[in-house]
């Protein structure tokens, strides 16, 4: 960059120049200067496919025969939804099969993140505000009709509150909607579904209704598409993070308040954090949210795997199982509860620690808001300066009976998104202000970035994967979309229970890790590629299909016994299909899609398990490090015997 020479130029569309040769983010990527060759066992191990996985493909057209729909409907379906990213996402692929089921016209569905107030703009309840309307409705066009909007005399009928109004349960049978709405939808001709908690159908459905299971993966994987400015940042953002040519992990922390209360695991933290998160649970009990005691023992809830891994525990797994201490890490989530701080022991472990403020600039942030109003008079202002007097003006003011009284008093300010001063001071917190309720519709952009961030990403790995109400969370829906786009892509899933045990075993000396205790931590990483893809069958699938949308969207291609060869024997990839309960042969014209030849299998399979490299002790920077007085070498270390993940132990 030339100093004279601006780094972008203004204009009404934003960005009308970006040089990619200049970097105007926070994010000054080091990498140490061996490259590790994508040819070697190592970077197998560590990036590559995983090949039980790899003969499973995305398929979520129709099975059988397949109508179109009817062109006489039972009438209208309006559907407000209220609730987080990851919550409206999965109630919109149930209004969407819902309404197929009750052959009804679907509203484009208004999205409620924050509550209804005065100052709110109405763009943050749009469906647009988040997704592309357009290409929902014609990505869906044979699936379901979608109108805009209501018809002008059902416009009227509903702000004045005539229409019939459906406060829909979580996770609602389709016989709930035969017997309760489909009788007041005929009769009236529009009926108002209110979806909260994340979903309004039932996860699994009976097997004559697969093809709604179908319909939901279409909805999910295709129909939505994030609006078009919001898209073009998340793909800025990971092309930036491509740009230095190295893959990426993307970890999602789940640590939210709402989490954290509601399971329990308050004192993970300490001083002020500790007491939000059981005001948080106090409030969850009185509104029936909870059902258990107020105070919880959150060292238990931790052993038995209710609690979320930190950053921490997280960062040394990875740096366990071989991630060199310059790998980038992208953190995902709208929220890490306890701030930086909590991050801090990951920034020791791993240089490159990004997330999407470090990829991108306010000003590219801020474009994707739209036109707000001016906040100014939002902000607290301080109490008008008093006039103070002179000392001589007061001697000479004449006597002075009694003391002069106090100023006024400053009224009370709170900053909600920092210590929360309210905690010691009332029981309840004060109401959000116009600010906060927009920085809250604000999340939802945030997530969708990191949403598609880690979708594509090379690596992903759950911190949690439970929300504020017990059901599964935005990490569980990427999961469940990389296993449907792209299911042998590296997803791990740590059994939290079993790494909290481990852990435990070296708490006082965890930079010190010895063989054995190494070893466990890699065979449990490597092994929760595909143990914990089937116990999320058993667990997660029963809350949420988007978490675990096979066998009902997958489709399986044949791996040929040249490719195979020296990959896991057929019966191991039998064994996990079987697992999972992936049966469905994909259509012919898939068997024509270029696959990998067989001499790019071997190299890609054929691993190491005496690789000295991948047996480097995870807080090593270089190849010899100095501990306790001892120098370390790779020609002492012992060779772990690290078995390639597609075989099994």
């Amino acid at each position: 960059m030339k100093d004279g020479k601006a780094i972008f130029k203004f204009t009404e569309d934003g960005f009308s120049e970006y040089q990619s040769s200049i970097t105007i983010f926070s994010w000054r990527p080091i990498f140490d200067t061996s490259d590790l060759s994508r040819t070697s066992s190592l970077y197998r191990r560590l990036w590559g496919p995983v090949g039980q996985l790899e003969s499973l493909h995305p398929h979520a057209n129709p099975r059988g025969y397949y109508a179109g729909p009817s062109a006489q409907t039972n009438g209208y379906i309006f559907v407000r939804i209220q609730g987080g990213f990851h919550e409206i996402r999965s109630s919109i692929c149930d209004v969407v099969a819902v309404s197929r089921f009750l052959n009804a016209t679907l509203v484009v569905p208004e999205i409620q993140q924050t509550t209804s107030k005065k100052g709110i703009s109405s763009q943050f309840k749009s469906f647009a505000y988040l997704y592309n309307e357009e290409a929902f409705m014609a990505a869906l066009a044979k699936d379901v009709n979608i109108v805009k909007t209501l018809p002008k005399s059902l416009k009227s009928a509903r702000r004045n509150k005539e229409i019939p109004v459906f406060r829909v349960p979580y996770a609602a049978s389709p016989y709930y909607y035969l017997h309760n709405v489909l009788p007041i939808l005929i009769k009236h001709s529009v009926v108002e579904l209110v979806v909260s908690d994340g979903g309004c159908l039932q996860s699994i459905l009976p097997p004559h209704l697969e093809e709604y299971q179908s319909l939901r993966c279409r909805v999910a994987f295709h129909a939505l598409k994030f609006r078009q400015d919001v898209q073009d940042l998340a793909t800025n953002v990971l092309h930036r993070l491509r740009a230095p040519g190295r893959p990426f992990i993307v970890f999602d922390p789940g640590m939210t308040r709402d989490s954290l209360a509601y399971h329990g695991c308050s004192e993970l933290f300490q001083d002020v954090h500790a007491e939000l998160i059981q005001h948080r649970r106090a409030w969850m009990r009185k509104r029936g949210i909870i059902k258990g005691q107020l105070s919880v023992n959150s060292a238990k809830q931790r052993l038995k795997g209710s609690c979320p891994l930190t950053p921490e525990e997280v960062g040394i797994l990875l740096r366990a199982y071989g991630y060199s201490w310059d790998t980038i890490i992208y953190v995902s989530g709208g929220e890490v509860f306890g701030g930086q701080r909590t991050l801090i022991p990951l920034h020791g472990m791993f240089e490159n620690v990004v997330d999407r403020t470090s990829l991108s600039t306010s000003w590219e942030l801020s474009r994707i808001y739209g036109r707000e109003a001016n906040l100014d008079e939002n902000y607290p202002r301080a109490p008008p300066a008093q006039v103070e007097m002179k000392l001589d003006a007061w001697k000479n003011s004449g006597p002075h009976p009694r003391p002069l009284p106090p100023p006024p008093a400053r009224p009370k300010t709170y900053n909600v998104e920092g210590w929360w001063g309210w905690v010691a001071e009332s029981d309840n917190e004060p109401e959000s202000t116009v600010v906060e309720l927009r920085t809250n519709a604000h999340k939802l952009l945030w997530e969708a970035i990191d949403y598609t961030v880690a979708v594509e990403a090379d690596v992903f790995i759950p911190g949690f994967d439970r929300d504020g109400k017990g059901h599964p969370n935005f990490a569980s829906l990427v999961m469940g979309h990389r296993l449907y786009q792209s299911a042998a892509s590296k997803t791990y899933r740590p059994n939290r229970k079993q790494v909290v045990r481990l852990l435990d075993e070296i708490r006082g000396h965890i930079y010190h890790a010895n063989h054995s205790w190494l070893t466990s931590i890699r065979r449990h990483l490597r092994s929760s590629l595909i143990d914990g893809l089937i116990e999320a069958s058993n667990k997660s699938k029963s809350l949420s299909f988007l978490s675990h949308p096979v066998p009902e969207c997958s489709c399986l291609r044949p791996v040929s016994s040249e490719t195979s060869s020296n990959a896991s024997t057929p019966s191991a990839h039998s064994e996990v299909h079987a697992a999972v309960g992936v049966v469905h042969r994909c259509p012919a014209w898939m068997d024509g899609e270029k696959d990998l030849s067989s001499k790019e299998k071997d190299n890609e399979e054929d691993i190491d398990e005496n690789d000295p490299v991948s047996s480097r002790l995870f807080f090593q920077h270089t190849g010899s490090h100095e501990v306790g007085g001892e120098d370390i070498t790779l020609k002492e270390e012992s060779v772990f015997e690290d078995q390639e993940e597609d075989g099994g132990d």
